[in-house]
Protein backbone atom coordinates (compact mmCIF):
# COMPACT_ATOMS: atom_id res chain seq x y z
CA UNK A 1 0.00 0.00 0.00
CA UNK A 2 1.33 3.46 -0.93
CA UNK A 3 1.94 6.31 1.49
CA UNK A 4 3.79 9.62 1.61
CA UNK A 5 6.38 9.44 4.39
CA UNK A 6 9.52 11.06 5.75
CA UNK A 7 12.51 9.86 7.73
CA UNK A 8 12.17 12.06 10.83
CA UNK A 9 15.29 14.07 11.54
CA UNK A 10 16.48 13.85 7.93
CA UNK A 11 15.72 17.04 5.95
CA UNK A 12 13.96 16.72 2.58
CA UNK A 13 13.38 12.99 3.01
CA UNK A 14 9.77 12.94 1.78
CA UNK A 15 9.18 9.89 -0.40
CA UNK A 16 6.58 7.42 -1.62
CA UNK A 17 6.69 4.44 0.71
CA UNK A 18 5.26 0.94 0.65
CA UNK A 19 3.56 0.34 4.00
CA UNK A 20 1.59 -2.58 5.49
CA UNK A 21 -2.13 -2.88 4.84
CA UNK A 22 -4.22 -2.00 7.91
CA UNK A 23 -6.87 -4.38 9.26
CA UNK A 24 -9.92 -3.82 11.45
CA UNK A 25 -8.47 -6.35 13.89
CA UNK A 26 -5.49 -4.03 14.48
CA UNK A 27 -7.73 -2.14 16.94
CA UNK A 28 -8.55 -3.88 20.21
CA UNK A 29 -12.00 -4.52 21.69
CA UNK A 30 -13.76 -4.69 18.32
CA UNK A 31 -13.70 -0.89 17.98
CA UNK A 32 -11.79 -0.74 14.71
CA UNK A 33 -12.82 1.40 11.74
CA UNK A 34 -11.15 0.69 8.39
CA UNK A 35 -11.42 3.59 5.95
CA UNK A 36 -10.32 4.41 2.44
CA UNK A 37 -8.66 7.79 2.46
CA UNK A 38 -10.23 10.14 -0.08
CA UNK A 39 -8.54 13.47 0.60
CA UNK A 40 -5.88 14.83 2.94
CA UNK A 41 -5.24 18.51 3.60
CA UNK A 42 -1.62 19.57 3.99
CA UNK A 43 -0.11 22.66 5.56
CA UNK A 44 3.04 24.19 7.04
CA UNK A 45 3.21 21.38 9.60
CA UNK A 46 3.93 18.86 6.84
CA UNK A 47 6.50 21.16 5.28
CA UNK A 48 8.24 21.66 8.62
CA UNK A 49 8.30 17.93 9.39
CA UNK A 50 9.95 17.34 6.02
CA UNK A 51 12.48 20.02 6.95
CA UNK A 52 13.26 17.94 10.08
CA UNK A 53 12.17 20.73 12.42
CA UNK A 54 10.18 18.23 14.52
CA UNK A 55 8.34 14.93 14.27
CA UNK A 56 9.20 11.38 15.33
CA UNK A 57 8.50 7.93 13.94
CA UNK A 58 6.29 5.43 15.77
CA UNK A 59 8.11 2.87 17.85
CA UNK A 60 9.54 0.12 15.66
CA UNK A 61 9.59 2.18 12.44
CA UNK A 62 12.20 4.48 10.95
CA UNK A 63 9.65 6.43 8.89
CA UNK A 64 6.61 8.60 9.61
CA UNK A 65 3.59 8.74 7.30
CA UNK A 66 2.65 12.43 7.29
CA UNK A 67 -0.70 14.18 6.81
CA UNK A 68 -3.02 14.94 9.73
CA UNK A 69 -6.07 16.47 7.98
CA UNK A 70 -8.02 13.39 6.94
CA UNK A 71 -11.21 12.62 5.08
CA UNK A 72 -12.25 9.08 4.20
CA UNK A 73 -15.00 6.53 3.61
CA UNK A 74 -15.64 3.62 5.97
CA UNK A 75 -15.03 0.21 4.42
CA UNK A 76 -15.46 -2.06 7.47
CA UNK A 77 -16.04 -1.80 11.20
CA UNK A 78 -15.37 -4.00 14.21
CA UNK A 79 -17.96 -6.04 16.07
CA UNK A 80 -18.41 -3.40 18.77
CA UNK A 81 -18.88 -0.40 16.48
CA UNK A 82 -22.52 0.64 16.22
CA UNK A 83 -22.20 4.37 15.49
CA UNK A 84 -20.65 3.94 12.03
CA UNK A 85 -21.46 1.81 9.00
CA UNK A 86 -19.58 0.94 5.80
CA UNK A 87 -20.12 3.77 3.34
CA UNK A 88 -20.14 6.50 5.97
CA UNK A 89 -17.80 9.44 5.50
CA UNK A 90 -15.42 10.13 8.38
CA UNK A 91 -12.70 12.44 9.61
CA UNK A 92 -10.28 11.12 12.20
CA UNK A 93 -9.07 13.18 15.12
CA UNK A 94 -5.34 13.90 15.36
CA UNK A 95 -4.15 13.61 18.94
CA UNK A 96 -4.12 10.34 20.93
CA UNK A 97 -4.00 9.95 24.72
CA UNK A 98 -0.76 10.02 26.67
CA UNK A 99 -0.35 9.56 30.40
CA UNK A 100 -1.53 12.76 32.10
CA UNK A 101 -4.78 12.96 34.03
CA UNK A 102 -6.23 14.99 31.15
CA UNK A 103 -5.34 12.27 28.66
CA UNK A 104 -7.01 9.66 30.86
CA UNK A 105 -10.33 11.52 30.84
CA UNK A 106 -10.39 12.15 27.09
CA UNK A 107 -8.87 15.65 27.13
CA UNK A 108 -5.66 14.77 25.33
CA UNK A 109 -5.79 18.15 23.59
CA UNK A 110 -5.10 19.62 27.06
CA UNK A 111 -2.27 17.21 27.94
CA UNK A 112 0.45 18.25 30.35
CA UNK A 113 2.80 15.55 29.02
CA UNK A 114 6.03 16.65 27.38
CA UNK A 115 5.61 13.83 24.85
CA UNK A 116 2.44 13.84 22.80
CA UNK A 117 1.03 11.49 20.18
CA UNK A 118 -0.40 12.98 17.00
CA UNK A 119 -1.20 11.13 13.81
CA UNK A 120 0.99 12.35 10.99
CA UNK A 121 3.02 14.59 13.30
CA UNK A 122 4.59 12.76 16.21
CA UNK A 123 4.91 9.06 17.10
CA UNK A 124 1.81 8.00 15.14
CA UNK A 125 1.47 7.48 11.40
CA UNK A 126 -0.73 9.92 9.51
CA UNK A 127 -3.29 9.79 6.74
CA UNK A 128 -1.39 10.39 3.48
CA UNK A 129 -1.93 6.78 2.51
CA UNK A 130 -4.53 4.68 0.72
CA UNK A 131 -6.26 3.15 3.75
CA UNK A 132 -6.11 3.57 7.51
CA UNK A 133 -7.55 1.90 10.58
CA UNK A 134 -8.37 3.65 13.82
CA UNK A 135 -10.66 3.37 16.80
CA UNK A 136 -14.24 4.52 16.37
CA UNK A 137 -13.59 6.69 19.42
CA UNK A 138 -11.61 9.03 17.17
CA UNK A 139 -13.83 8.92 14.08
CA UNK A 140 -16.20 11.81 13.33
CA UNK A 141 -19.06 11.10 10.94
CA UNK A 142 -19.51 13.62 8.13
CA UNK A 143 -22.95 13.79 6.43
CA UNK A 144 -22.91 12.91 2.71
CA UNK A 145 -24.03 16.45 1.84
CA UNK A 146 -20.76 17.79 3.26
CA UNK A 147 -18.44 15.25 1.64
CA UNK A 148 -16.95 17.83 -0.74
CA UNK A 149 -15.68 19.93 2.18
CA UNK A 150 -15.02 17.25 4.80
CA UNK A 151 -11.26 17.63 4.40
CA UNK A 152 -11.57 21.08 6.00
CA UNK A 153 -12.97 19.70 9.26
CA UNK A 154 -9.66 19.19 11.08
CA UNK A 155 -8.43 22.79 10.68
CA UNK A 156 -11.97 23.96 11.49
CA UNK A 157 -11.83 22.01 14.76
CA UNK A 158 -8.80 24.08 15.82
CA UNK A 159 -10.76 27.30 15.32
CA UNK A 160 -13.79 25.78 17.03
CA UNK A 161 -11.75 24.94 20.10
CA UNK A 162 -10.23 28.41 20.27
CA UNK A 163 -13.67 30.01 20.25
CA UNK A 164 -15.13 27.44 22.64
CA UNK A 165 -12.33 28.16 25.10
CA UNK A 166 -13.31 31.83 25.13
CA UNK A 167 -16.91 31.00 25.95
CA UNK A 168 -15.87 28.48 28.62
CA UNK A 169 -13.62 31.03 30.31
CA UNK A 170 -16.29 33.70 30.26
CA UNK A 171 -18.65 31.63 32.34
CA UNK A 172 -16.86 33.45 35.16
CA UNK A 173 -18.92 36.53 34.26
CA UNK A 174 -22.28 34.92 34.81
CA UNK A 175 -23.40 36.24 31.45
CA UNK A 176 -21.26 36.93 28.39
CA UNK A 177 -22.83 38.00 25.13
CA UNK A 178 -20.00 38.93 22.77
CA UNK A 179 -21.02 41.17 19.90
CA UNK A 180 -17.76 42.29 18.32
CA UNK A 181 -14.76 40.20 17.33
CA UNK A 182 -11.49 40.58 15.46
CA UNK A 183 -9.73 37.74 13.70
CA UNK A 184 -6.01 38.27 13.15
CA UNK A 185 -5.03 36.57 9.91
CA UNK A 186 -6.87 35.49 6.78
CA UNK A 187 -5.21 32.17 6.10
CA UNK A 188 -7.22 28.94 6.40
CA UNK A 189 -7.52 29.15 10.19
CA UNK A 190 -8.39 32.85 10.16
CA UNK A 191 -11.05 32.42 7.49
CA UNK A 192 -12.57 29.44 9.28
CA UNK A 193 -12.63 31.39 12.56
CA UNK A 194 -14.30 34.25 10.69
CA UNK A 195 -16.91 31.85 9.36
CA UNK A 196 -17.62 30.38 12.81
CA UNK A 197 -18.03 33.78 14.43
CA UNK A 198 -20.29 35.03 11.65
CA UNK A 199 -22.45 31.90 11.98
CA UNK A 200 -22.86 32.91 15.62
CA UNK A 201 -23.94 36.39 14.56
CA UNK A 202 -20.96 38.43 15.76
CA UNK A 203 -19.76 41.56 14.00
CA UNK A 204 -16.31 40.54 12.73
CA UNK A 205 -13.27 42.34 11.39
CA UNK A 206 -10.71 40.11 9.68
CA UNK A 207 -7.37 41.88 10.02
CA UNK A 208 -4.65 40.61 7.68
CA UNK A 209 -1.49 41.67 5.89
CA UNK A 210 -2.37 41.29 2.21
CA UNK A 211 -3.80 44.34 0.41
CA UNK A 212 -6.87 44.11 -1.77
CA UNK A 213 -7.74 42.75 -4.21
CA UNK A 214 -7.21 39.19 -2.98
CA UNK A 215 -9.29 36.03 -2.78
CA UNK A 216 -9.01 35.76 1.01
CA UNK A 217 -10.46 39.24 1.50
CA UNK A 218 -13.36 38.40 -0.81
CA UNK A 219 -14.06 35.21 1.14
CA UNK A 220 -14.04 37.03 4.48
CA UNK A 221 -16.42 39.68 3.20
CA UNK A 222 -18.76 37.10 1.67
CA UNK A 223 -19.58 36.04 5.23
CA UNK A 224 -20.42 39.63 6.15
CA UNK A 225 -17.12 40.28 7.92
CA UNK A 226 -15.11 43.42 7.19
CA UNK A 227 -11.61 42.89 5.82
CA UNK A 228 -8.94 45.35 6.92
CA UNK A 229 -5.42 45.38 5.50
CA UNK A 230 -2.71 45.84 8.13
CA UNK A 231 -0.68 47.85 5.63
CA UNK A 232 -3.46 50.45 5.48
CA UNK A 233 -4.76 50.58 9.05
CA UNK A 234 -3.43 49.86 12.52
CA UNK A 235 -5.20 47.55 14.91
CA UNK A 236 -5.63 50.60 17.11
CA UNK A 237 -7.69 52.23 14.34
CA UNK A 238 -9.87 49.13 14.05
CA UNK A 239 -10.54 49.16 17.79
CA UNK A 240 -11.43 52.86 17.71
CA UNK A 241 -13.98 52.26 14.96
CA UNK A 242 -15.36 48.97 16.23
CA UNK A 243 -15.74 49.87 19.87
CA UNK A 244 -15.31 47.44 22.76
CA UNK A 245 -13.79 44.27 21.26
CA UNK A 246 -15.18 41.25 23.08
CA UNK A 247 -13.08 38.57 21.39
CA UNK A 248 -9.86 38.45 19.40
CA UNK A 249 -8.75 35.22 17.71
CA UNK A 250 -5.08 35.32 16.76
CA UNK A 251 -4.22 33.09 13.78
CA UNK A 252 -0.94 34.55 12.49
CA UNK A 253 1.95 33.34 14.64
CA UNK A 254 3.37 36.87 14.40
CA UNK A 255 4.24 37.53 18.04
CA UNK A 256 4.54 41.37 17.98
CA UNK A 257 0.92 41.56 16.89
CA UNK A 258 -0.08 39.73 20.07
CA UNK A 259 0.97 42.69 22.20
CA UNK A 260 -1.04 45.05 20.01
CA UNK A 261 -4.02 42.75 20.44
CA UNK A 262 -3.61 42.72 24.22
CA UNK A 263 -3.63 46.51 24.21
CA UNK A 264 -6.72 46.82 21.99
CA UNK A 265 -8.80 44.07 23.60
CA UNK A 266 -11.98 45.45 25.16
CA UNK A 267 -13.21 45.23 28.73
CA UNK A 268 -14.20 41.70 29.79
CA UNK A 269 -12.60 40.55 26.54
CA UNK A 270 -10.74 37.36 25.62
CA UNK A 271 -7.71 37.07 23.35
CA UNK A 272 -7.19 33.50 22.13
CA UNK A 273 -3.77 32.64 20.72
CA UNK A 274 -3.49 29.83 18.15
CA UNK A 275 -0.39 30.80 16.15
CA UNK A 276 3.04 29.43 16.95
CA UNK A 277 6.08 31.64 16.34
CA UNK A 278 9.06 29.70 15.04
CA UNK A 279 11.82 32.24 15.61
CA UNK A 280 13.42 34.19 18.44
CA UNK A 281 11.83 37.57 17.73
CA UNK A 282 11.80 40.25 20.43
CA UNK A 283 9.14 42.94 20.56
CA UNK A 284 10.23 46.58 20.80
CA UNK A 285 8.13 49.52 21.95
CA UNK A 286 5.69 47.38 23.90
CA UNK A 287 3.48 49.57 26.09
CA UNK A 288 4.01 47.18 28.99
CA UNK A 289 2.61 49.33 31.79
CA UNK A 290 -0.46 50.29 29.78
CA UNK A 291 -1.11 46.67 28.84
CA UNK A 292 -0.78 45.47 32.44
CA UNK A 293 -3.07 48.21 33.72
CA UNK A 294 -5.74 47.61 31.09
CA UNK A 295 -5.62 43.82 31.55
CA UNK A 296 -6.16 44.11 35.28
CA UNK A 297 -8.71 46.91 35.31
CA UNK A 298 -10.58 45.50 32.33
CA UNK A 299 -10.84 41.90 33.63
CA UNK A 300 -9.28 40.70 30.38
CA UNK A 301 -8.02 37.21 29.54
CA UNK A 302 -5.27 35.91 27.25
CA UNK A 303 -5.31 32.17 26.62
CA UNK A 304 -3.46 29.75 24.36
CA UNK A 305 -5.35 27.05 22.46
CA UNK A 306 -3.92 24.07 20.58
CA UNK A 307 -5.38 21.01 18.87
CA UNK A 308 -9.05 20.12 19.42
CA UNK A 309 -11.42 17.78 21.24
CA UNK A 310 -14.14 15.59 19.80
CA UNK A 311 -16.78 18.18 20.64
CA UNK A 312 -14.93 20.70 18.44
CA UNK A 313 -15.01 18.38 15.43
CA UNK A 314 -18.71 17.74 15.99
CA UNK A 315 -19.41 21.46 16.30
CA UNK A 316 -17.48 21.96 13.07
CA UNK A 317 -19.89 19.64 11.25
CA UNK A 318 -22.83 21.71 12.50
CA UNK A 319 -21.20 24.97 11.48
CA UNK A 320 -20.37 23.55 8.05
CA UNK A 321 -24.07 22.88 7.52
CA UNK A 322 -24.92 26.43 8.62
CA UNK A 323 -22.25 27.93 6.36
CA UNK A 324 -23.46 25.93 3.37
CA UNK A 325 -26.98 27.23 3.97
CA UNK A 326 -25.87 30.84 4.43
CA UNK A 327 -23.13 31.05 1.79
CA UNK A 328 -23.42 28.10 -0.64
CA UNK A 329 -20.06 27.09 -2.05
CA UNK A 330 -18.06 29.24 0.38
CA UNK A 331 -16.27 26.34 2.03
CA UNK A 332 -15.41 24.74 -1.32
CA UNK A 333 -13.79 28.03 -2.35
CA UNK A 334 -11.13 27.47 0.32
CA UNK A 335 -9.94 24.31 -1.48
CA UNK A 336 -7.71 26.14 -3.92
CA UNK A 337 -4.86 23.75 -4.81
CA UNK A 338 -5.55 20.04 -5.41
CA UNK A 339 -2.81 17.45 -5.91
CA UNK A 340 -4.05 14.38 -7.73
CA UNK A 341 -2.56 11.20 -6.30
CA UNK A 342 0.01 10.16 -3.71
CA UNK A 343 2.67 9.70 -6.36
CA UNK A 344 2.68 13.48 -6.95
CA UNK A 345 4.19 14.16 -3.55
CA UNK A 346 6.91 16.35 -5.07
CA UNK A 347 4.23 18.66 -6.47
CA UNK A 348 2.62 18.71 -3.03
CA UNK A 349 5.87 19.86 -1.43
CA UNK A 350 6.45 22.41 -4.19
CA UNK A 351 3.03 23.94 -3.58
CA UNK A 352 3.64 24.03 0.18
CA UNK A 353 6.81 26.01 -0.50
CA UNK A 354 5.88 28.16 -3.48
CA UNK A 355 2.10 28.63 -3.70
CA UNK A 356 1.80 31.89 -1.78
CA UNK A 357 -1.77 32.38 -3.01
CA UNK A 358 -2.93 28.99 -1.72
CA UNK A 359 -5.60 28.80 0.94
CA UNK A 360 -5.87 25.04 1.28
CA UNK A 361 -3.63 22.57 -0.53
CA UNK A 362 -4.94 19.02 -0.44
CA UNK A 363 -4.11 15.64 -1.90
CA UNK A 364 -6.94 13.90 -3.73
CA UNK A 365 -5.96 10.34 -2.81
CA UNK A 366 -8.91 8.34 -4.11
CA UNK A 367 -11.44 11.06 -4.98
CA UNK A 368 -14.15 12.43 -2.68
CA UNK A 369 -17.18 11.75 -4.80
CA UNK A 370 -17.53 7.99 -4.29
Amino acid sequence: MKAIAVYPGKPDSVHLADVPEPRVSDIADGRGVLATILQVGVDATDREINAAEYGAAPQGDDYLVIGHESFGRVEAVGANVSELLPGDYVVFMVRRPGNSVYDRIGYQDMTTDDTYFERGINLRHGYLTERVVDSADYAIRVPPGLRNVGVLLEPTSVAEKAIRQAYEIQRRLGVWRPRKAVVLGAGPLGLLATMILRVRGLEVVTFALAPRPNHNADLAETTGARYVCAQDRKLEDVAAELGNIDLIVEATGFSPLVFDAMEQLGRNGVLVLTGIAGGDRKADMVHADHILQSMVLGNKVVVGSVNAARTDFEQGVQDFAMAEALWPGWLSSLLTHPVHGLDRYKEMMRLLTEAKDAIKIYVDVNGAGG
